[in-house]
């Protein structure tokens, strides 16, 4: 199996470096913030972080091709890193801390471009979660100061924590019925929404987490960060990775169940 640890290592560079810029401006009083074609809206930090990171990966990895959020693709090859300069910008701009920068590596394979590295870091809230194939998932300060992450042991719906992002897009797609029977089933749900559901549900601290639209960019990170911790990432399709523009996370125990819920 390759052995991914320095792009893991560069992974870590570069959100070190978006974190500064971030940081620098978060809860700023002249933030500036626009709003895209898709209505979303894109801050000064986000574009930044963006630039600071293609900046690094042409110097550091010049034949690997580049995939973000604000810039689009650019290079071809095997090889491609996907970047959200800042997951959660509706919080970032709200000065709500709950935001991180997604970096991740994909490779071509089997069923096209799969992640092979992730690093999801929220500066805001002091956590930082990681990921490289075949090695494990960890959170910690450094690569050298980490806990390793493992998924749950929850096997009853009953008994299960289940977080989602909000109730508009499953209505909107004609899920609202079956996911709200499936709050219903569960013992907690809450909706802490964007990468951090995924991150618990690597941590173990919640079981599950599902959201109906989402772009890879929103994913690849955090798939490989929940498989490397022993859980499931799907669409709700049930194809595995970040590719169905939708997710769904569990420790794997309760993977079918939680996509008999969501797929009607």
């Amino acid at each position: 199996m390759p052995d991914y640890h320095d792009d893991l290592r560069l992974a870590h560079v570069l959100a070190d470096a978006a974190d500064a810029a971030t940081m620098d401006r978060f809860k700023a009083l002249d933030l500036k913030v626009e709003t895209k074609p898709d209505m979303t809206p894109v801050s000064e930090a986000d574009k930044a972080a963006e630039e600071l990171i293609r900046g690094q990966l042409k110097r550091a990895r010049p034949r690997d091709a580049i995939l973000g959020e604000e810039y689009g693709i650019e290079g071809t090859g095997p090889r491609r890193w996907v970047v959200d300069p800042i997951d959660g910008t509706k919080n970032y701009v709200r000065g709500v801390p709950v935001w991180a920068t997604l970096i991740s590596l994909m490779e071509a394979g089997e069923g096209g471009y799969q992640p092979v590295v992730g690093v999801v870091s929220a500066p805001a809230l002091g956590r930082r979660w990681w990921a490289a194939k075949g090695a494990g998932a960890y959170t910690g300060r450094s690569l050298t100061s980490a806990s390793r992450l493992h998924v749950s042991k929850v096997g009853r719906l009953a008994d299960a924590s289940f977080a989602y992002s909000s109730l508009s897009g499953w209505e909107e797609q004609g899920r609202l019925d079956g996911f709200l029977d499936l709050t219903r089933a569960v013992w907690r749900t809450r909706g802490y929404g964007d990468f951090w559901p995924y991150m618990m549900v690597a941590e173990g601290s919640i079981d599950m987490a599902a959201e109906p639209e989402l772009s890879l960019w929103d994913m690849a990170a955090n798939a490989i960060i929940v498989t490397e911790a022993g859980g499931v990432f799907t669409g709700l399709d049930g194809r595995h990775g970040p590719h169905s523009g939708n997710a769904a996370a569990s420790n794997g125990l309760l993977h079918g169940e939680l996509l008999s819920y969501l797929q009607t």
